[in-house]
């Protein structure tokens, strides 16, 4: 007879690091070679679910949509079944989100190049390839080692590079950046972690 599969639990469609992303837990007793299959629906197609060609009979409990999506302005809910052999479980829906005014923002890596008088400064951000022409900007903050004070250099889109003189400045100092995205309210990522460089040292 065919085994009583219990559904995956804790469905969730949680946005994170500029992903979209369904995560769950096999369901309570499942066998370790359990497979996963994921679908999602559109607010606009209501009981259109689609197919996730990446997200088939797979081993992992999550899986990435945001490249999936017909659209990153439409709330989207995605569902989840488990299968094993000829046995499978009824799907388990998630709550409806959408990308662009749910997206989490990771910190972007800074690249720093420094020359004689200068210091270039370079935001980079791990993003998917579909939300590349997305107007992403950053936040750069540049403070003395030990300091309080931080110069600010704000709303610099993601392709920009920030030059700073440096001729005035003298010893270690620290860049930080944020990802920042406008759409109805401006959202931001933490700061990135503090990247620092000795400037202008005699030694």
């Amino acid at each position: 007879g065919h085994v009583q599969l219990l559904p995956p639990q804790n469905v969730t469609l949680l946005s994170k690091d500029f992903a979209m992303i369904l995560t769950w837990a096999p369901g309570e007793g499942s066998p370790p070679d359990v497979t996963y299959t994921v679908r999602y629906e559109s607010k606009d197609r209501l009981e259109k679910w689609k197919k996730v060609p990446h997200c088939k009979n797979i081993s992992r409990s999550f899986c990435n949509l945001t490249c999936a999506l017909s659209s990153l302005y439409v709330k989207v809910r995605a569902r989840v079944k488990a299968v094993w052999g000829p046995s499978q479980s009824p799907w388990v829906e998630s709550q409806f989100k959408d990308y662009y005014s749910d997206v989490e923002l990771a910190p972007p890596v800074l690249s720093l190049n420094v020359t004689e008088n200068s210091i270039h400064v370079s935001a980079h951000f791990p993003l998917p390839s579909c939300v590349e022409n997305l107007t992403w900007k950053y936040d750069l903050n540049l403070w003395e080692a030990g300091s309080e004070y931080k110069k600010k250099y704000e709303g610099y889109f993601r392709k920009d590079t920030v030059t700073i003189n440096t001729t005035a400045l003298r010893g270690n100092y620290c860049f930080s950046a944020r990802a920042l995205y406008e759409n109805s309210q401006w959202k931001h990522s933490e700061f990135s972690q503090p990247v620092c460089v000795l400037l202008n040292h005699r030694g």
